[in-house]
């Protein structure tokens, strides 16, 4: 009876959350420029007696901190359904920031490497979780149920399954310094160090997740009892200020890894 009542809340937000997308061409219209911005952070509303083993922290990055109305509904429904969490959100600059002031020169200089966005955005959730623990959500994705009640006080980790299975990484939970995620970080800067991988999906993302956790030893979840995308926004109000678009095109046009200059 509980996952159907998931289920049945989770359709009931995707339809009202469509109608506000639709809603937001029409706004947009006739406001063009108005942007809103998402708060580097902000105290949980409300702090629970109950220890945690996973830090009640929600961390979100994007490109820039101003953003369309459905962006900034999509983090104000994650406030919603996480109000026992602090929130902490970094754009491009303080990801590099935070990776500098808390990991080595070498980590620090494969980080660097990474030309796009998305693939930057993959390594830091990684280092994030690793350092401080907590929860990570794409820009995009909104919790389909109370986050507290997904993520439980004895859980170390938290992994997300999309439609056919795989593990996905727009949805991770974990505890610090958690083994698994020591391993996905270091698989990471391996691929980078190599740059046999070319696409984001496989050098950074999701595909270093399927290849590193073994799906019998790290606890899962799939999608549709915790958290989904695109319910809110979509890629035009996400990438509206951003010439280069989405990372799927961005790989298209430059190396993901730049190469390191040679000595001459």
């Amino acid at each position: 009876m509980k996952n159907i009542g998931v289920l049945a809340f989770a359709r009931v937000v995707k339809l009202l959350a469509n109608l506000t997308k639709v809603a937001s061409y029409g706004f947009h219209y006739v406001f063009p420029h108005k942007r809103f911005t998402i708060p580097e952070r902000e105290a949980p509303w409300w702090r629970s007696s109950r220890p945690s083993k996973v830090p009640r922290i929600l961390w979100q990055t994007n490109f820039t901190d101003k953003v369309t109305l459905p962006v900034y509904l999509n983090y104000l429904f994650n406030r919603l359904m996480a109000p026992g969490f602090e929130y902490r959100f970094m754009v491009t600059e303080a990801r590099a920031a935070f990776i500098r002031e808390n990991y080595s020169p070498e980590i620090f200089e494969a980080y660097s490497r990474l030309q796009v966005g998305a693939a930057q955005a993959d390594f830091w959730r990684v280092l994030v979780l690793q350092k401080h623990g907590g929860v990570y959500m794409d820009i995009d994705a909104h919790a389909v149920w109370p986050l507290a009640r997904i993520v439980r006080p004895k859980l170390e980790a938290l992994f997300v399954t999309a439609r056919k299975g795989d593990i996905s990484n727009y949805f991770i939970a974990s505890r610090p310094e958690y083994p698994h995620m020591v391993s996905i970080a270091k698989a990471i800067l391996a691929n980078i160090e190599k740059t046999t991988e070319k696409g984001v999906f496989q050098l950074t993302g999701p595909g270093v997740f399927n290849r590193v956790l073994p799906r019998d030893g790290v606890p899962t979840i799939s999608y549709r009892y915790a958290c989904n995308q695109g319910n809110f926004t979509n890629e035009y109000f996400q990438y509206v200020d951003k010439p280069e678009g989405k990372w799927t095109r961005q790989q298209k046009t430059i190396d993901v890894v730049r190469k390191r200059e040679t000595a001459e």
